[in-house]
């Protein structure tokens, strides 16, 4: 056992992980790019090609969480609420707290079979990350500049859109727009007491427009809103580059389901039921601080094989001619060849290190405390 820890944290290895991701995603990406044509003429079509290219991407990172960092996930809900998952399309209020919460998100999404059809509102700068967001664009992921004057008609086109969306989805909100850290909390409680609003202690001061938008134009699509709230067993604080050098964790997931006939229709009912609900959650968060548990029965869904097996699948595609040029190379003799291909293993790391910073807590931005953003609830 102790062999295998000390191989999961030696950068050659997490290196070849990291450019099987990357190769993979670039591939996907051009076939994403390919399947435009069939949009015009069988619209349904490509986005279940989409669903299952976009599973082949997001389960290796899934596979790292599950079989290369062997982190639990245990869920704290009723069996009757269990029994929906993957069945429904839904919406998902998640707490935005770890780096790695997007990551045991999906690792739900993937073990009720409705990973390939995630989708989030997100920012727009996340367009721009090479993989990642190209990858979400041809899922339709909804993406916002955080201006709703800006986002109205964006946001709405997106939502609609969806509304005919052939596979089960679940679609995620941060509602509180960025990661928790101790100036973002004081800066939004100083919020929250302007406008007369209950303090909260451990989230910020949830942003209605996006739910009160989301659940307005997908009434009638959405089933139920589950509400998630995530903590980490020993107020562990874990990173992905945690997760990537092996280190196991232990996450647990309090899930409340809330049919959609029973949250108001009204936006600014709406809004105190959002406000409310954070109130129940930083509840929940004070009873797990105090006794490292939530309330209600416990449930340890299994992890499938399918993750584990697609990975296995693009690594000996990708890597056995990586090796074999590897190889070619030093026994080349040519220093131009072995300088290349160093050059190319400091790209690949400098790549894949700016990757792993887009889930960083203290490379996340917030409009907390901006005239602007004050105006968009």
């Amino acid at each position: 056992m102790g062999l295998i820890a000390y191989l999961k944290t030696q950068f050659i290895l997490q290196l070849l992980i990291s450019f099987v991701f990357v190769v993979s995603g670039l591939i996907i990406n051009f076939i994403q790019l390919c399947t435009c044509v069939l949009w015009p003429f069988n619209k349904q079509l490509y986005r279940r090609i989409n669903c299952r290219l976009a599973y082949s991407l997001w389960s290796q990172l899934v596979m790292l969480l599950e079989w290369w960092s062997c982190t639990e996930c245990t869920l704290y809900t009723d069996q009757a609420t269990v029994d929906k998952f993957g069945k429904e399309h839904a919406i998902i209020i998640l707490n935005h707290n770890y780096e790695i919460d997007f990551l045991c998100g999906w690792t739900m999404c993937e073990r009720y079979g409705v990973l390939g059809s995630s989708k989030v509102l997100a920012k727009h700068e996340l367009l721009k990350v090479p993989l990642i967001g190209w990858t979400w664009y041809f899922l339709e992921i909804v993406f916002c500049k955080r201006k709703w004057e800006v986002d109205r008609e964006t946001v709405f086109r997106g939502l609609e859109r969806l509304r005919d969306y052939p596979e089960y989805m679940w679609f995620l909100l941060y509602c509180e727009g960025t990661r928790f850290t101790e100036k973002k909390h004081q800066i939004s409680m100083q919020v929250a007491e302007s406008k007369g609003l209950p303090k909260l202690k451990y989230h910020l001061l949830p942003r209605t427009k996006g739910f009160t938008t989301t659940l307005h134009c997908l009434r009638g699509t959405v089933a139920a809103v589950y509400d998630v709230t995530l903590n980490f067993k020993d107020k562990k604080n874990p990173t992905l580059l945690g997760i990537i050098n092996g280190k196991k964790y232990k996450a647990d997931m309090c899930v409340r389901r809330f049919p959609v006939e029973d949250i108001p229709d009204d936006e600014t009912e709406c809004a105190n039921w959002l406000h409310k609900l954070y109130q129940e959650k930083d509840a929940l968060q004070e009873q797990y601080e105090k006794e490292g548990s939530y309330p209600g029965p416990t449930i340890l869904p299994p992890r499938r094989p399918w993750t584990l097996l697609n990975f296995l699948f693009w690594a000996t595609l990708l890597l056995s001619p990586l090796i074999s040029f590897a190889w070619d190379v030093a026994v080349s003799g040519s220093p131009l060849l072995i300088i290349g291909f160093v050059l190319f293993i400091i790209i690949a790391s400098v790549a894949v290190r700016r990757l792993i910073g887009v889930t960083e807590v203290k490379k996340t931005g917030s409009s907390y405390g901006n005239q602007e953003a004050k105006k968009q609830d």
